[in-house]
Order: C-alpha cells, then structure tokens, then sequence
C-alpha cells in the first residue's frame, strides 16, 4: 500500500451490507485451542492478517501442524493435546499482544528451552503478570531485561497448577491465556484476582470458547475461577464469528452520515463483547436493529453528545472518538488508561490527532473529552504504527474533505482489505 491514502468524502448518507472478516480475538484463541486439542480442528470464516499469521506461524514453529488456506479463510490443525513436539523455539511475534501473552501460557506447558520475540513497541507491553501467574504454579518463565516486557526465556518443564493470585489491571490477555492452559496442568488450578480486572467482556469470550471445546471452568463473578486439571480440549470444526471492533467503524460510517449499514454475520447473540458499541451510538441517537445474523445502524439527522464508560468495549474507544466532533455537544470517554499500553498509547495518539482537525480535546489520564466542532481542518493524520487509528480516522474522513491518512498499510494487523471494503460500501454515496 502506498506511504499515505487520502478519504475521499462521501456526498449523501452511506446505505449498505458490509462482511467483516473473522475476529482477531476469537481466530487467536481458537488456534491456540485447536493446538491444545487431541486430533484435527478445522476453524472456518478465519481472519488472515499479521496478528493471526504470527500465531500460526509460531505454533509451526512448536512442531505444530497448520495449514492455513487465506482464500477459503480457512486454517486446519492437527491439535497434540497439550505437548508441543519442540524442545526449542525462537518465536516473533511483531506487535501482537494476544499471540505473546497466549504463546508464553503455551510454552509452559512443555518440555525445553524457548523464546519470544516482538517489534520494539511489543517490549514495551506489559506481562508480568503473566509471568508472575505462572511462576506460582511452577514454571520458569522470565522477561531477559528486567522489565516485565517482551523479550522472554521459558525453560518449560510441564505446567504444575495449583493456587494462582494474579493481577489483570492492564490487560485481560494473561488472564485469558493462564485460563486457556490450566485445564492441561497436573493439578487443579485456583485463580484469584487481585485488584481491578479490565476489559471483562474478552475473559467472557474466553470462557464460553473453552466451554464451547469441552472444558468446564467455575467462577464466582469472574474474580475467582477453578479448573480442574487433566481435561482435554475436543477438536472439532469451529465458525469463526466477524469481527466486531472491525464492523464498529462501518457502523460509524452510518451514524456520522446519517445512513444505514447493516453488518452481516454478528448478531444479538453475539460472542464479542465489541458488539456493544451499537448501544453507545444508539445513546447518541442513531437507530439500531439486531437480528440473529445481522446488526444494523441507522444514522439521525444530529449526532448526540454521550459521557460513556468503555473499559469493557476499550477497542472501540477510538471508533468513538473519530466520530465524536461531529456530535451537538461535547462527548467523555471513562475509565480507559489502560489502552495506553496497546499498539500504542491510544488515549495521547487520539488527542493529538484530533487536535490536528483543529478539534478541541481535554486529555485526563484515564479519560478524554472531545468537544463538537462544525468543521474540521483538512490534515495527514500519524497513525503510530497502530491499525484501529488508521481506520477510525478513515471515518472521519468520510464527511471531512482533506483527511489524509499516514501508513495505511497499518491495517494489515487486523483487517488488511479494510479501505477497499469501505471504498465498496461508499461508492454509491460519492
């Protein structure tokens, strides 16, 4: 993709289908899974993109066999049951959080000497707790520079189990992660949480898949969880749900334009928390229709202010932002500091994009409020590497003439055709 894509505006309300493709988080955990399985797993409607081709490749890497088919969205795997046939590993895993933090859980399940690698803003993401969590059921598993990041050595020699205090306050993935591999431990695992647990509605997704492949877990309230050890995950042929934080920005597009979009594929059933941002637009007075494959949105005449709490949809938060200016009064986003420690720091990289429109913003530590403004300026928007930047501002983009965005090719992580099913969804619209 070229270094920089201008959005050209739309110049009537957008009315559309849109497919999304898989869900990174579900795509993710359900190749882990299908590791973990006894025999052959088949996950279908897959998502193809850097995040999921690093977890792919770093189970080939463990002896792992996976066949990966990106026409057919389509990944095969033939699951060992927890024992990964390599007693050594260097494993990359560029800036994907969900693959390291699921891979180190892995690894500690085996037998040898292993390590995990990323791109210099991966160091920078926090997993001791991870590593913590799984020091206290036994394993050696610890970051090489002393700094609770990225690069890891794990000197694996089976995974133990037992009582487990773990802290989650930065990111639920080590969370999920210790979840996914305790029932493989030789003992029952206890799992108390200490402190506050962000962005429940992923531990949630990861409950009902582990459920949904054998595996029976008990918590009260998720703040304590017991699994028995000595389960084993069931292989199976396995749907991939779309992508909801992918379809947030499509649902965007028809709020900010006054149109329809319907996305097809999740519906009030949905796996994904994510699927909750229809709920704060609907709050903003767009209209919202669930069917059992479909959620559509309808965009009114005038965008409403909000003060909205997203921790648990925190992937959405720049969905939001995007569109906010564009409301009749200001909108505040709470209690979200955590999402400066993602691809980048999110809340910083929102402010100070928005302020190149020439929007007014108010920067808290773990909140934002961003303030209507009647007409933006046109401006190259720096995306910092991070793939849910690129295409929130692409939305704001649609009503803004001369928004330019900066590495468009950062979508690759999740969503790698993204701009050209947008552009299909717009065409009529320009």
């Amino acid at each position: 993709m070229t270094d920089s894509l201008l959005i050209k505006p739309v110049l009537r309300p957008i009315e559309g289908l849109v497919r999304v493709p898989g869900s990174k988080s579900i795509t993710n955990r359900a190749l882990l899974l299908a590791a973990l399985a006894d025999g052959p797993s088949r996950l279908e409607g897959a998502l193809f993109s850097d995040d999921t081709h690093y977890m792919g490749e770093s189970l080939r890497h463990l002896g792992i066999s996976v066949r990966a088919d990106a026409e057919e969205e389509l990944f095969e795997v033939q699951g060992q049951g927890g024992i990964l046939p390599s007693s050594e590993a260097e494993l990359f895993v560029g800036n994907s959080g969900t693959s390291a933090r699921f891979l180190t859980a892995l690894l500690a399940l085996g037998q040898g000497t292993f390590h995990i690698d990323g791109v210099p803003r991966m160091r920078e993401r926090p997993i001791g707790d991870l590593l913590s969590a799984l020091q206290q059921m036994g394993a050696d598993a610890r970051d090489d520079n002393g700094t609770d990041c990225l690069p890891i050595t794990v000197r694996a020699n089976g995974l133990k189990g037992g009582q487990v205090v773990m802290r989650a306050a930065k990111s639920s993935q080590p969370l999920s992660a210790l979840l996914m591999v305790a029932p493989l431990c030789a003992n029952d695992v206890e799992i108390e949480i200490e402190g506050e647990l962000f962005s429940q509605p992923y531990i949630e997704i990861t409950l009902r898949m582990m459920q949904q492949w054998g595996i029976e877990v008990s918590h009260e309230n998720l703040r304590h969880f017991s699994i028995r050890g000595g389960q084993k995950y069931r292989a199976q042929n396995y749907n991939i749900e779309p992508d909801a934080s992918g379809a947030s920005y499509f649902w965007a597009a028809a709020a900010v334009t006054g149109g329809r979009v319907r996305v097809l594929g999740i519906g009030k059933e949905a796996l994904q928390g994510d699927a909750a941002f229809v709920d704060v637009l609907e709050k903003m007075g767009c209209a919202v229709e669930k069917g059992d494959d479909y959620i559509e949105v309808r965009g009114p005449q005038q965008l409403r202010g909000v003060d909205v709490d997203m921790n648990a949809i925190s992937d959405t938060v720049m969905t939001l932002a995007a569109i906010a200016p564009f409301a009749d009064s200001p909108t505040t986003i709470r209690n979200i500091g955590h999402i400066r420690h993602k691809e980048t720091d999110r809340i910083h990289a929102i402010v100070s994009e928005l302020r190149r429109l020439g929007v007014q913003v108010e920067e808290g530590e773990d909140s934002l409020t961003i303030h209507p403004r009647s007409q933006l300026r046109a401006a190259q928007i720096e995306t910092y590497e991070d793939h849910r930047i690129a295409m929130s501002f692409a939305i704001t983009g649609l009503v803004t003439p001369g928004v330019e965005i900066l590495d468009p090719g950062c979508v690759a992580k999740t969503f790698p055709d993204f701009f050209a099913r947008l552009d299909a969804l717009c065409a009529s619209a320009r």
